[in-house]
């Protein structure tokens, strides 16, 4: 690809009238960084890639990618890894009801990728002359689009809250038994929608709940609008990153109210062992893929803060190992232990059993492939699922369960996190 630069500092809506004009392709992912201050190993680039040529990817998913960048070691891809991938990694399954089916993987090969730095606009594309005209008609276009509120129908909890406390307390049982020690366990809405701009979503969910990792994914009649706040896995120079997060509080509406409920987040026993666990967790995960040794803690028990809540999140390094294929790194960490819990298999298989909704791409990843050497994928949370041709939607939202955990207060958590989605479709 060859690249060009465009200066935006005196341009108007570029940004919206960006997102307008790469929605008519078949596959666009949208990065969309925000609330970064100081955030370690910085955030996602602020980037969209279009293309129209979906990767012919097949089981074994990871197999099939590997195959593809060994063929292509130069080449960006940008795309999606869904949970259900586990299911190639150990003995497991998913059995229950899927609202919207997605297939395991699904990747792109961009024809324009478009960076945004320093109030400068980089394109890159094989087509330069083409998208370097059609980009500059689009941004210097002006327009403001009025947010459309989306009308939804069928609004369907598929977990009631005693059904939340009951299973909880089941769930806490299996951890008095020595099964597990801590589980990720998440609850699913569902609708039936129509009037719904997936662009103007996005951009009105990215307002309510800004983040470092928000993203928009979209490849044919399905589409993810994401405002996740974290990190699944980075790769640059041979450096791997994970910075999973395991502790939430909510924002106070003062000052006082907000510095007392971060102080007792950080002073929180519970919130810190179950950061604890799943940092663990992950530093197990990243040795099988790293040097001897190399494996470290660069932070523990951070505080962020995020417009909705403040949150725990960790950061774990390593080096890889020179002959470890990068996505051999994946592989080895997912999915996410932030999302499932510890040990992982044992939290999957009650995940699938306690669970009444199949997870499909929730709690999978974002991101993309910048050559053979070099990665970078969230963690999808904070996320709306669309169908565009079925109209129908799910969200889903979840809280790690330990021993110590109060049903009450997780069932809190869970419509805590589910606040930004429910503002942005206008259901609160």
């Amino acid at each position: 690809m060859t690249s060009a630069k465009i200066d935006i500092s005196s341009t108007r809506n570029f940004w919206n009238n960006l997102l307008q004009w790469s929605i008519q392709f078949q596959c666009a992912v949208i990065l969309y960084p925000q609330q970064i201050a100081q955030y370690p190993f910085g955030a996602f680039p602020q980037r969209i890639a279009v293309g129209n040529k979906k990767l012919k990817l097949k089981a074994p998913y990871f197999q099939s990618l590997k195959d593809y960048l060994k063929i292509h070691p130069k080449r960006s891809i940008y795309g999606y890894l869904g949970y259900d991938l586990k299911n190639e990694l150990e003995k497991l399954e998913s059995g229950n009801y899927s609202i919207i089916d997605w297939e395991p993987m699904g990747f792109f090969e961009p024809t324009c990728i478009i960076t945004i730095e320093n109030h400068e606009l980089t394109i890159e594309s094989d087509d330069l002359e083409y998208y370097q005209n059609e980009i500059q008609r689009f941004i210097k276009q002006g327009k403001t689009n009025l947010y459309t509120k989306p009308t939804i129908e069928n609004l369907k909890p598929w977990t009631s809250k005693s059904e939340y406390i009951n299973t909880v307390n089941q769930l806490r049982q299996h951890i008095e038994e020595g099964d597990i020690y801590e589980i990720n366990y998440c609850i699913n809405f569902s609708a039936n929608v129509t009037n719904f701009e997936a662009i103007q979503v996005f951009q009105n969910l990215s307002n309510n709940s800004p983040a470092p990792f928000a993203s928009f994914l979209k490849i044919g009649n399905q589409y993810i609008i994401s405002a996740s706040p974290e990190r699944f896995i980075k790769l640059k120079n041979d450096k791997i990153i994970s910075q999973p997060i395991k502790g939430t509080a909510k924002r106070g509406k003062t000052k006082e109210e907000d510095t007392a409920n971060k102080k007792s987040l950080i002073e929180s026993e519970k919130e810190r062992a179950e950061n604890m666990m799943i940092v663990d967790l992950v530093r197990n995960d990243l040795s099988k893929s790293a040097e001897t040794a190399t494996v470290k803690v660069e932070e523990m028990f951070g505080i962020y803060s995020f417009q909705q809540v403040h949150q725990m999140i960790s950061t774990i390094s390593a080096i890889k190992k020179k002959e470890m294929h990068s996505v051999d790194i994946i592989k080895n960490a997912f999915p996410m232990g932030s999302m499932t819990g510890a040990p992982k298999i044992s939290a999957m298989q009650l995940i699938e059993k306690y669970e009444n909704i199949k997870r499909n791409v929730f709690s999978g990843s974002i991101g993309y492939f910048k050559g053979e050497n070099e990665f970078d994928f969230n963690v999808l949370i904070r996320s709306i699922y669309y169908d565009e041709q079925n109209k129908k939607l799910n969200y889903q939202v979840g809280s790690a369960i330990t021993f110590d955990s109060d049903a009450e207060a997780e069932y809190e958590e869970c419509l805590l996190k589910a606040m930004a989605i429910e503002k942005t479709l206008g259901l609160i």
